[in-house]
């Protein structure tokens, strides 16, 4: 609607600019008609701007909007008026927001109006009443360039805006892998809040089983009953002392793992689908890592991937110093192929297919290598130097990182 706006507003400072600033004369009448008519349709358009327009009434829009941009350009020298090329604006629109085949019905339609301006048009106006003329094969050049220019306008936007849309549905795929441990880890707070409600009732049920059975005697039928249950209170105050303990540490068992172990939580869904899967871990001393989702998500994409592709085996390797945190993920598969390997980590990107083998979407890649750069981590993508096969990624951390905090 805005957009109309400036237009309007647009042409009606070029007509009059034109008329009376430059003394051109031209059927001034009729252009302001026209331009008029865009003031109503546009008035009508804004009373019911709280509604979403469909599809087929923003098409309907659009091409109005090259009609009408037709009849003022006929009105003012046809394809001799520079503004001819304004013809690319309302299909380049259509190309971000409608589907291919309305933006192609409406770049037909705009051909037909640059044909029809060609053909049907008034003379171009110019000062003290001369007449300047075009050469016809200067005019057909106009018009060969303003269809090149739609056609590549338009595929240009329509591009960019699926690649748009391709990265909102990764990003969201991406949101929802961490909306998903977000709420894992929130059951454990969801257990600390259950164990300090539950606490104050469970003690008074241990106080008073213990306040019966000293007024019992040992030979009474009740007192084992009496016995068990006091027992069995103490045991649950156990495990919800417990639960508020590992709330307050941050859940330390769960956040936290040596390096190795990370690793084989990362491999073992993987495990006997065809390649052997091989851990190497090396570094100075042992290594304790938070175990943060997205590294655990992220290095089962590439883990997955290896394994897809692999012929036999699939090697990950850690290693580690005082200040780096190193992990490789390598496979002796046909690695990536080298047309792509500069646009890997780009969503709905084909991965390897260089002998035939099936490759992804490049979702998972995409997704995998997003989670590891939000933990700080650069990532390095390549095909193993010969004698060796295959394709290799690195991940590298500063240690301070990803390492886990000192208990």
């Amino acid at each position: 609607m805005l957009l109309r706006w400036l237009a309007i507003a647009g042409q009606t400072v070029a007509v009059l600019f034109v008329r009376y600033g430059l003394e051109v004369d031209f059927p001034l009448d009729w252009a302001l008609v026209a331009i008029g008519i865009s003031i109503v349709v546009n008035l009508i358009l804004t009373r019911r701007s709280q509604e979403l327009a469909r599809e087929w009434e923003a098409a309907a829009q659009l091409a109005y909007d090259a009609v009408q941009l037709a009849v003022l350009l006929a009105l003012t020298g046809g394809l001799q008026n520079p503004f001819v090329f304004l013809f690319v604006a309302p299909v380049a629109v259509s190309a971000t927001v409608l589907r291919p085949a309305v933006t192609a019905m409406l770049a037909a339609l705009t051909f037909f109006c640059v044909g029809a301006i060609s053909v049907w048009r008034l003379p171009l106006p110019w000062p003290d009443d001369s007449a300047f003329v075009m050469p016809p094969l200067y005019q057909m050049g106009i018009a060969a360039a303003v269809l090149v220019g739609l056609g590549f306008t338009s595929v240009y936007a329509w591009r960019v805006a699926a690649e748009e849309e391709r990265l909102n549905i990764a990003l969201a795929a991406v949101q929802a892998v961490l909306s998903r441990e977000q709420t894992l880890s929130a059951l454990g707070g969801l257990a600390a809040a259950a164990a300090h409600e539950l606490g104050t009732p469970l003690a008074t049920i241990h106080l008073v089983a213990k306040e019966m059975t000293r007024e019992l005697s040992p030979d009474d039928p009740r007192y084992e009953d009496l016995q068990l249950l006091v027992t069995q209170s103490e045991r649950c105050r156990g495990i919800l002392a417990q639960l508020s303990a590992n709330r307050e540490r941050g859940d330390v068992m769960i956040q936290r793992a040596p390096i190795r172990s990370l690793l084989e939580e990362v491999t073992s869904p993987h495990e006997g689908l065809g390649a052997e899967i091989v851990i190497v871990t090396e570094g100075e001393g042992a290594l304790e890592v938070r175990r943060m989702p997205e590294i655990v998500h992220a290095l089962g994409g590439f883990v997955e991937n290896a394994v897809g592709f692999a012929r036999s085996r699939v090697e990950i390797e850690a290693r580690w110093t005082r200040d780096d945190v190193e992990i490789v993920v390598r496979d002796d598969g046909p690695g990536f192929a080298s047309a792509i390997l500069n646009r890997l980590g780009e969503p709905y990107l084909t991965e390897r297919d260089e002998e035939g083998i099936a490759g992804g979407l490049g979702l998972g890649f995409f997704i995998s290598k997003t989670l590891l750069e939000r933990t700080g981590a650069k990532l390095e993508v390549r095909n193993r130097r010969p004698p060796n096969r295959g394709a290799l990624v690195k991940a590298v951390w500063p240690r301070a990182s990803i390492e886990a905090p000192a208990l």
